[in-house]
């Protein structure tokens, strides 16, 4: 259920709706001097993000980082964080580098190294991965409370970002403790997708629901459990999307599947009727020796969104399985390798069984929020 919107008052600034002040009277935008207006459509998400999903509290400093495309939904963000009184600094990445970044600029670094909260609404571009990770590589140390907001855009705040996190929160907790006692998941489609997830029990399992913790950073919008699999083996029908920048490339997959076989957590074959997608996919997951490796097994359990839309950081917490191959978040699952690559492929209308328990039918739950 969508948070209702008489719990929202979009606020009235001293000038016009959803602008955020100049530089002059916020410095908190860096070398940006020019107003930063926002569509007051972006109040509800940008509010949900802050208030709900960081709990972002006055006394705190928080770390903005977004880019040019992005920056009308980062300015509603901003007005939220203006609102509250918190403090912060928020870096426009074309202002300080030049676009693919190979790395993360030491201004953002040296920001995060004294934020309690920090918030990255960036698009993102080929080759970045890097950047990202020297970002979360802070994050994970510092234990900072992190919204991941990779491709954002209009559709995902007035849609996943409108979601009710607190009832995704209590189904994710649910969907989580019946895993963390399983061997096994199974997970079929009518489209073709058949296959098994051993579960390896050194690992651990982790809930991103939306509701962020010093713990584990998460993506927003929300509404996932994960871990890293023991061994995957069998095919999955890529009818949703793929991840990172392939994502953005070739959008929805529904008329045009990609078709993947596992073996042993390994990927083996990849097929599709677009040979770009299967030739872009198969180059990306033999990057490096483990590129090729289910490093991520997740449920989404976002159970406010209706269908996938192309966007993998929406689309990733649509209720069904989804996987990635290349680095398994160690520093959370316990998992003892590493790769420098991460894609994650989703599909739709999922049946799932966790041991001989079914617990997703048609891509319902079967279990209660």
């Amino acid at each position: 259920m969508a948070i209702p919107s008489d719990q929202f008052k979009v606020p009235a600034p001293s000038s016009s709706a959803g602008e955020v002040l100049s530089h002059e009277a916020r410095p908190g935008w860096g070398t940006r001097t020019n107003h930063i207006a926002f569509d007051p459509e972006y109040t509800l998400g940008a509010r949900n993000a802050v208030s709900v999903c960081l709990r972002v509290q006055p006394e705190e400093k928080v770390c903005v980082i977004t880019d040019e495309i992005t920056l009308e939904i980062a300015a509603a963000i901003v007005m939220e964080l203006e609102n509250l009184g918190a403090r912060y600094n928020a870096w426009v990445l074309e202002d300080l580098a030049p676009r693919p970044l190979t790395d993360l600029p030491q201004q953002v670094l040296a920001d995060l190294e004294t934020s309690q909260v920090s918030i990255f609404a960036v698009q993102a571009q080929k080759n970045e991965l890097r950047s990202r990770m020297q970002m979360t590589d802070v994050v994970n140390r510092r234990k900072i409370r992190h919204a991941h907001m990779v491709n954002i855009n209009r559709q995902i705040m007035l849609e996943g970002m409108r979601a009710d996190f607190q009832k995704v929160d209590r189904l994710s907790a649910k969907v989580v403790e019946i895993v963390r006692k399983a061997q096994r998941v199974r997970a079929k489609t009518a489209a073709g997708t058949d296959l098994t997830a051993e579960l390896n029990h050194n690992y651990r399992w982790l809930k991103t629901s939306g509701i962020i913790t010093p713990e584990k950073w998460g993506n927003l919008p929300g509404g996932e459990i994960f871990t890293t699999p023991g061994e995957v083996n069998g095919t999955f029908v890529i009818d949703g999307v793929v991840g990172d920048y392939l994502c953005a490339k070739f959008g929805s997959l529904r008329d045009n599947p990609l078709t993947i076989h596992m073996k042993k957590n390994r990927l083996t074959e990849a097929h599709s009727e677009n040979r770009e997608l299967e030739n872009d996919f198969w180059k990306y997951t033999h990057t490096d020796e483990n590129s090729d490796r289910v490093g991520e097994f997740a449920i989404g359990t976002n159970i406010d969104l209706k269908d996938v839309i192309g966007q993998i950081l929406q689309d990733e917490k649509y209720p069904g399985v989804h996987i990635a191959f290349g680095n398994p978040y160690g520093a959370h699952t316990g998992a003892e390798w590493d790769s420098s690559t991460h894609i994650d492929v989703v599909g739709r209308k999922f049946n799932i069984w966790v041991d001989e328990q079914q617990i997703m039918q048609d891509g319902k739950f079967l279990v209660e929020a």
